[in-house]
């Protein structure tokens, strides 16, 4: 008889994980730069201003692409978890960046619209974008997935 952690894991192939993970991590991270950066630069530039607090540092960045890179890991952890019952493939790539997309961003994107104030339209457009590049970061990271 199996025990439940052989039952849960399977024959989950780890650095494929690590490997489609940072893949999935890159394009996330590429996306919230251009996000940030380009996209909403004079918004978070007027929020800062407003909020009396600096626009984020060196520490902060380099915090946020670590944590982007786990994200990645984490997407394509839940893809590989998923695979068995839903089968591999773009549907099943799909549904794991939609899963940790709604855990982080819907989540904490309406909350913070609604602490900081934001408008409806900033939302609409931040979640757009981050549905994108989660759903991207999945496709590619569960492409590049096989089992052990």
């Amino acid at each position: 008889e199996k025990n439940t952690a052989s039952l849960i894991m399977g024959n989950l192939n780890f650095g494929r994980v690590i490997m489609g993970g940072l893949i999935a991590g890159l394009v996330i991270n590429i996306g919230e730069f251009l996000l940030n950066e380009v996209v909403f630069k004079q918004q978070m530039e007027e929020m800062a201003k407003k909020l009396n607090v600096g626009m984020p540092g060196g520490s902060f960045i380099a915090i946020a692409v670590l944590i982007t890179f786990i994200l990645g890991i984490v997407i394509v952890l839940t893809y590989a978890l998923i695979r068995p019952r839903l089968g591999a493939g773009p549907k099943t790539a799909i549904v794991a960046g939609m899963i940790c997309w709604f855990g982080i961003y819907v989540y904490s994107g309406i909350l913070n619209s609604l602490f900081f104030g934001l408008g409806i339209h900033l939302l609409v457009i931040g979640m757009a974008w981050g549905l994108a590049e989660y759903l991207l970061g999945a496709l590619l990271g569960g492409w590049l997935y096989k089992e052990s």
